[in-house]
C-alpha cells in the first residue's frame, strides 16, 4: 500500500483544509459504498492553520445551522467558549489562506477563528506555532480497531518527542503529555499533543495537534482546553528543543507513524493490516485532480 502526505508549508486555511479532507472522505467511503477498483490511497495532511478554536461532538454549539451575519453576537457558541467570545470570528467562507497581513492582524488583534466539528473531544486551539496532523485512511484496510487507532497516533507522537531527548506520556486524559524536565516530581505533567478523531464506517478523519513553539500558549490560556481545568500545555521548545521547524516535525511523524503500522499491525504474527511501502509525497492539486 502507498501513502500519500501532503505538506502545506506555510500558515493555511483552517477552512482550506478541512474542505480538501472532506473531500478525500467522500471518495474512501464511496469506495466502500459502490465496491469500486482501486481503492483511493491513505492520506495524512501536516498544516500550520490560522488561529482557529474548535469544538468536537462533546462541545459543540446550540446550533450553527444558521447563516452568519457581520454581527459577532451571530456566533453560536458554546458554554466553554462563551467567556471568550470576543476573541472569536466567524470562519472565512471562501476557504481562501488569509494573506501575511491579514494573519499578522489576526495575531495583533488577538483574534481567531471557531471552527465547529465532529471529532471526537471538547474545545482546544490550532494555529502558528503547531504542527497539526490529519489522517485519512480506511481503518479495516490497515487491520486498525478505533482504540488503536487512537493509541497509533499517540504512540507515532511519543515517537517523534523521544527522536528529541524527550519522554512522552499517556494517562487517564486524552493527548500526549511530558513531565516536567525540572522541580518536584509530583508536578503536574503538561500538554503537547492534542488527540481528536472522527469515524465514519471505518474511514478515519482528523488527528493530532502537536505543539512546535510557544506561540500557542496564550491562546490556550484563554480556555479550558479538552475540559481539563488546572492543566498547562507546553512545546518542543518549551521543553527545550530549539531551531525545529514544523515541517521536519511533520517529516518525522509520517515516518514514525508507518514505522508503527508496519510494526505493529502488519508484521508479524496475528497481523491483520496491509503494511505501506511507501510514502510520496503530492500537492493538493495532485488530490483534487484525481
Amino acid at each position: 500500500m502507498r501513502l500519500a502526505h501532503l505538506h502545506y508549508p506555510d500558515i493555511t486555511s483552517f477552512t482550506r483544509v478541512a474542505n480538501l479532507q472532506q473531500t478525500l472522505t467522500s471518495r474512501l467511503l464511496s469506495h466502500k459504498k459502490l465496491l469500486t477498483p482501486n481503492a483511493p490511497d491513505p492520506t495524512i495532511i501536516t498544516f500550520t492553520p490560522n488561529p482557529v478554536y474548535t469544538t468536537g461532538r462533546r462541545d459543540l454549539p446550540p446550533s450553527n445551522t444558521c447563516p452568519l451575519s457581520n454581527k459577532e453576537s451571530a456566533l453560536s457558541l458554546p458554554p466553554s467558549l462563551e467567556p471568550i467570545r470576543s476573541l472569536l470570528i466567524p470562519p472565512r467562507p471562501d476557504g481562501t489562506t488569509p494573506t501575511t497581513a491579514h494573519h499578522q492582524q489576526q495575531q495583533e488583534n488577538k483574534v481567531a477563528e471557531y471552527h465547529p466539528t465532529l471529532r471526537g473531544g471538547q474545545t482546544t486551539y490550532h494555529g502558528p506555532g503547531q504542527m497539526v496532523g490529519y489522517t485519512i485512511l480506511d481503518l479495516r484496510r490497515l487491520g486498525l480497531t478505533p482504540r488503536c487507532h487512537i493509541r497509533l497516533l499517540e504512540n507515532s507522537v511519543i515517537d517523534v518527542l523521544r527522536g528529541y531527548g524527550i519522554r512522552g506520556q499517556v494517562t487517564e486524559d486524552p493527548g500526549v503529555w511530558v513531565q516536567p524536565s525540572s522541580g518536584s516530581g509530583n508536578a503536574a505533567a503538561k500538554k503537547i499533543t492534542a488527540v481528536g478523531v472522527h469515524l465514519r464506517r471505518n474511514i478515519s478523519s482528523y488527528g493530532v495537534g502537536l505543539n512546535v513553539t510557544q506561540d500557542p500558549m496564550w491562546w490556550f490560556r484563554q480556555i479550558v482546553a479538552c475540559g481539563l481545568e488546572g492543566r498547562e500545555a507546553t512545546s518542543l521548545l518549551g521543553e527545550g528543543v530549539e531551531e525545529v521547524t514544523v515541517e521536519e516535525v511533520a517529516r518525522r511523524f509520517v515516518a514514525a507513524f508507518v514505522e508503527r503500522i508496519n510494526a505493529d499491525f502488519a508484521c508479524g504474527e496475528g497481523a491483520r493490516g496491509e503494511g505501506i511501502d511507501e510514502v510520496y509525497r503530492v500537492s493538493e492539486e495532485d488530490l483534487l485532480a484525481e
